[in-house]
């Protein structure tokens, strides 16, 4: 009979910390807090009284917070009617684009038809033009249809813009998806609409998510376009033009514009919050067989 072994006691064998790899860390943290400062001293500024924004000698602390600054924002006149239309906005240019997107994505990956190597080179041309340099020609055409002073003006314009962008990403996710899934799923009966929305939609439900976090930025901010087609009716502004009443041309309101500004950014860190993990999947790359 042979003896059972003796237990040996198993040591952990602690590597040295590689220079290189301290010296990325650092890196990292001094590109984070570059990064992360100005969102600090926005918010900082909201939280500070008047005396102290205006201060020749500024400092990176306040020690008697106010939120004077918050009263006069959320006081203005019209600013839930403002955050409502940007919402609005933001959330139509977001199930828009990210229903077309996936729609056309399936369609230039799983169809072969003429021109589409063209079509796809066409989406990547369109992500080259700057905004700006369209902006009189879409005033001209939101003009010829009748769009000026209302939302339409702002949701097509996001959407055209958002799509060559998520159609290009989602592309990606649904090439990754097999098509021995498909039919199968067509042996045992299912549809190719029900294929479509049961079981493809879920899987690249990440890279929807990814797609739509861009959108939903691009949109909350713009200035642009509202600027641009929202003349004369003041009822349909979005809450960049609500920070315009701030600037004002003797003297700018700087807690003002700061408050404003940390009220904007808190929808998007909500939005973010809400889709963190699908986002992560998202940007992590493309399912997998």
């Amino acid at each position: 009979m042979t003896a059972p072994s003796e237990a040996r006691p198993r040591f952990r064998i602690r590597r040295p910390t590689r220079p290189g790899r301290l010296a990325a860390e650092a890196a990292a943290l001094l590109v984070a807090a570059a990064v992360a400062f100005p969102l600090y001293w926005m918010v900082l500024s909201a939280f500070k009284p008047a005396g102290e924004i205006q201060s020749a000698e500024p400092r990176p602390w306040t020690l008697a917070p106010s939120l004077d600054s918050f009263r006069r924002v959320l006081e203005q006149q019209d600013f839930g009617r403002y955050f409502l239309n940007s919402l609005v906005v933001a959330c139509a240019v977001v199930l828009a684009s990210a229903v077309i997107a996936f729609l056309a994505a399936t369609a230039v990956t799983r169809f072969r038809f003429r021109f589409r190597t063209t079509l796809l080179v066409m989406f990547l041309i369109a992500q080259m033009v700057p905004v700006e340099a369209l902006t009189i020609p879409l005033f001209f055409l939101m003009r010829d249809l009748g769009q000026l002073n209302t939302l339409g003006s702002l949701i097509l314009p996001h959407i055209a813009f958002s799509l060559p962008f998520a159609i290009w990403m989602l592309r990606g996710f649904v090439k990754a998806v097999p098509e021995a899934l498909e039919e199968q799923a067509m042996i045992d009966g299912a549809s190719r609409a029900r294929f479509l929305w049961q079981i493809l939609f879920p899987l690249v439900l990440p890279g929807l998510v990814a797609t739509s976090v861009f959108s939903f930025i691009s949109t909350w901010n713009d200035f642009l376009f509202a600027k641009s087609f929202l003349i004369s009716d003041t009822s349909q502004s979005t809450l960049p033009m609500a920070l315009l009443v701030f600037f004002k041309p003797d003297e700018n309101d700087w807690g003002g514009i700061m408050a404003g500004s940390t009220v904007m950014t808190i929808p998007v860190l909500v939005f973010f919050v809400l889709v963190q993990r699908r986002l992560v999947s998202g940007l992590g790359g493309a399912v997998k067989d």
